[in-house]
């Protein structure tokens, strides 16, 4: 209907137009290891006694090439246990550094959390999807136990407890 109006005004789109420097740059990929770094330095490992352990896995987090990293807690009190990684290939967890299974199954996933920077605390997440809102997780008591069978680490100390009996 109007001839003038899909190429008269030039007027309306000045993103063309700038010739100076590029003010913003376009993340190549979302990555949250910003907010784990923060999580780490004021939540799961604040204060001088944890210095060197939290230099040491922000050094792990830097070598690694991924973009998400999730904190492993101990149970729903957030106890820090270690920082993983997610295999795009397997969706699988993988340690990068701390304590914990070596691998985690997406299915081995008891709770997951958020973390929230102004609040300087995680909160729980009422889901079970492994998404990049993520920030940490827990599992099952059992895993922590030896090879992850309920009683696999009971077994072991019984067995060290009697060798302590018999030689005293």
């Amino acid at each position: 209907m109007y001839p003038d109006s899909e190429t008269g005004s030039n007027g309306t789109s000045p993103a063309p137009e700038y010739t100076g420097p590029k003010l913003f740059k376009e993340p190549s990929s979302k990555s949250n290891k910003f907010i784990i770094h923060n999580a780490l330095s004021r939540c799961c490992l604040a204060g001088k006694v944890n210095e060197t352990q939290k230099n040491k896995i922000v050094e792990e987090m830097e070598k690694s090439p991924a973009n998400h990293f999730l904190i492993l807690f101990r149970d729903s009190s957030c106890q820090f246990r270690g920082v993983y990684t997610i295999n795009a290939d397997s969706q699988e967890l993988v340690r990068l550094a701390g304590v914990g299974p070596r691998t985690i199954g997406s299915a081995q996933v008891e709770s997951i959390f958020k973390y929230s920077s102004d609040r300087k605390q995680f909160s729980a997440i009422p889901s079970k999807t492994m998404g990049m809102s993520v920030d940490a997780f827990t599992i099952p008591g059992h895993l922590w136990h030896g090879g992850g069978t309920a009683g696999g680490g009971a077994g072991r100390r019984a067995s060290v407890t009697k060798k302590a009996v018999i030689s005293k």
